[in-house]
């Protein structure tokens, strides 16, 4: 019978991919894409993309969370490594959709704090769950995410291009917490991450008493 502790258990496997392959591809895929976002975006910088793109860096609490799902895939090894940082942006921009036809939702901000505390102490925990039950917790709290992004669309943006423009934000934000997962290869990097998603949820924490 196998008695270890699944939390005292080596690093998972990662995919043939370093910080070096990963920060340049995000940047490339970026430069590639915003341009014609863009372009195809009638409101310019007043709104649509742009604004949209800023979002979610405007808000510490949304930043912090999907850190923590990219930082969770780490842990998790594949597929989850790149299947949450798809589910979360892809059900986001559903929950997107449910704040700008002002679709009543119950609890948002609660529960995007919520999300933040969660997500957090996955990390911090190596919680290793089936990869299902993984994506669907990362699914719904993504539909409280992506509500509050679309329920603050400015009147002069164009909802598609504010959509695409938070959607991709998530994306990098999701593959920046990847590459921070990445310290775990190196000599005390685990607990270097780990103490990252603890930080993750007290951030979670002081939002949801309103102390940020």
């Amino acid at each position: 019978m196998n008695t270890s502790n699944p939390l005292q258990s080596s690093t998972p496997s990662f995919p043939e991919l370093s910080h070096r392959s990963v920060i340049p591809a995000v940047i490339v895929a970026f430069g590639l894409y915003a341009p014609a976002a863009f372009a195809h975006d009638g409101s310019g910088m007043a709104g649509g993309f742009a604004t949209g793109f800023m979002h979610p860096m405007a808000g510490l609490d949304h930043i912090v969370a999907m850190v923590a799902v990219g930082l969770w895939g780490a842990f998790l090894g594949m597929p989850a490594i790149w299947l949450l940082p798809v589910v979360f942006p892809m059900v986001m921009a559903l929950g997107g959709v449910l704040g700008i036809l002002n679709i009543p939702l119950m609890a948002v901000e609660t529960l995007i704090a919520v999300s933040a505390i969660a997500l957090g102490l996955c990390v911090g925990f190596r919680f290793r769950p089936p990869l299902a039950v993984a994506a669907v917790v990362t699914g719904l709290f993504a539909i409280f995410h992506g509500y509050a992004h679309g329920a603050e669309l400015p009147n002069a943006a164009s909802p598609i291009g504010y959509s695409i423009g938070f959607v991709v934000a998530t994306g990098l934000i999701h593959l920046l917490g990847i590459s921070v997962g990445f310290l775990t290869k190196l000599k005390r990097g685990t607990e270097l991450v780990r103490g990252i998603g603890f930080a993750i949820s007290v951030v979670g924490a002081l939002f949801l008493f309103g102390i940020l």
